[in-house]
């Protein structure tokens, strides 16, 4: 089969109804994905709604923000280490079965006096995810092979998205009709059925690692750390590439002008919950398009996904502008989804790069670096924008605008520097896909 510029494995692209059908552990993978990330949406608009009804206060929400977005970046060291050194599989499991009893506690904040459970609950819940997704985004590339990858993350990603659209819609008519505690509930049980789901997944045995005498550093995972952080030092292409979520986090305070805007500017009837639910829908609904529209024009070559990246950040940029100066609410609707395509395309892109560019056995270590920067830069961003709103006065449309311009930035940046990083071919990123794997249990 001749080769092409946009499948230079010269491979027929896998579809992804045929990767559901025929991936066993992906299917299940993916259904666990479906229905937790389907209550987390429940959970996530019942909270705004709890925080704005209770105070008012934007920089409340940002502060939240904050909450969701701190434990990964303390703990992303330490759970990648353990997502390279024990089973990936014991370890979601777990953080799906602890998550589920930590939601319930949301159930008992009932007035303003008692926010700072919602803060602390969401800190526990947010640790138990640090866990979580380096191990599962880790684990991908061993239940699926090398041609599958990219269908594989677009479909994690358009699940997100349709999650984000359908969740973000429910869940703000549930928690509007039948009240957050419904919601909370609800992502309880979510939880719940994704441990089943994954419980069911066969990985493919890892290799045993080599013995070596203990130290206090191997004991405390610095030895490891180190280790990841000069692997990643040594590739400058996997430096980028992991710098690419952490910049797009940076203008990450539009999650909580969202909120804000559907309170304040977009309100839909008489519930903030219905008009948050919907700006949020759309953002899915952006995110849920925009990779399979790259995957279609630009291919799957390692070049073309490099140049998506950079042009990502442009169109993010260009159409939060444009939502930050919308008066009409369905054009707000509109571009408001196609700035999020631009975040999901870099998303996808970069993931699936880095993915096969970084062995296994340094795999969790580099997404759990990834999303510690991601969960900090996301971080700081709400809390800026909670500041701007709350103690600046500004208004959301301006921080809007701002965050905006500010997104143009990276964009620049990706394609200025592009020959520093990019220079020959490093090992692993244009690697020949490998020998299907023979399934056997992994140990806990």
């Amino acid at each position: 089969m001749a080769k092409s510029i946009n499948n230079p494995g010269g491979h027929a692209p896998v579809g992804y109804l045929e990767l559901l059908r025929r991936n066993r552990g992906f299917r299940n993978l993916w259904l666990g994905q479906v229905v937790s990330q389907m209550g987390d949406w429940f959970d996530t608009i019942a909270l705004y709604t709890i925080i704005l009804n209770l105070t008012g206060s934007g920089r409340n929400v940002g502060l939240l923000m904050v909450a969701r977005f701190v434990p990964s970046f303390i703990f992303g060291p330490i759970s990648g280490v353990l997502a390279d050194r024990f089973s990936r599989r014991t370890i979601m499991i777990l953080s799906d079965l602890l998550r589920a009893v930590v939601v319930l506690g949301f159930l008992f904040v009932r007035r303003a006096d008692q926010l700072w459970m919602v803060y602390v609950l969401t800190v526990l819940q947010l640790i138990f995810s640090t866990f979580f997704e380096p191990a599962r985004t880790a684990a991908l590339p061993s239940i699926v092979s090398d041609r599958e990858l990219l269908p594989a993350n677009a479909i994690s990603s358009v699940t997100w998205s349709a999650m984000l659209t359908i969740g973000a819609a429910i869940g703000g008519v549930v928690a509007g009709v039948f009240g957050t505690n419904a919601a909370f509930v609800l992502d309880s049980l979510s939880y719940v059925l994704s441990a089943v789901f994954i419980a069911s997944i066969r990985f493919p045995k890892r290799p045993a690692r080599e013995k070596s005498k203990l130290s206090v550093g191997k004991a405390l995972g610095i030895t490891q750390t180190v280790e990841g952080m000069r692997y990643v030092k040594r590739r400058p292409r996997v430096l980028a590439l992991l710098l690419v979520k952490p910049a797009w986090g940076l203008g990450g305070g539009i999650l909580t002008l969202l909120a804000v805007f559907g309170e304040k500017i977009f309100p839909v009837g008489r519930s903030t919950a219905t008009g948050i639910g919907v700006l949020f829908a759309a953002r899915g609904i952006g995110t849920a398009v925009g990779p399979i529209v790259a995957r279609r024009i630009a291919g799957e070559s390692r070049i073309r996904m490099q140049v998506s990246i950079g042009i990502s950040f442009l169109i993010g940029g260009v159409f939060y502008i444009a939502f930050g100066s919308s008066g009409n609410f369905l054009f707000a609707l509109l571009v408001l989804g196609l700035a999020h395509t631009g975040g999901s395309i870099l998303w996808v892109f970069s993931t699936v790069l880095l993915q096969r560019g970084v062995e296994d056995n340094f795999r969790g270590r580099v997404f759990a670096a990834e999303l510690a920067l991601l969960t900090l830069t996301m971080a700081a961003s709400n809390y800026l924008t909670g500041e701007m709103l709350d103690r600046f006065g500004w208004s959301p449309r301006l921080v809007t605008i701002g965050i905006g311009i500010f997104f143009l930035v990276p964009g620049i940046l990706w394609f200025v520097t592009r020959r520093m990083w990019d220079q020959g071919k490093e090992e692993h990123l244009e690697r020949v896909m490998p020998a299907e794997p023979k399934l056997e249990t992994e140990s806990a």
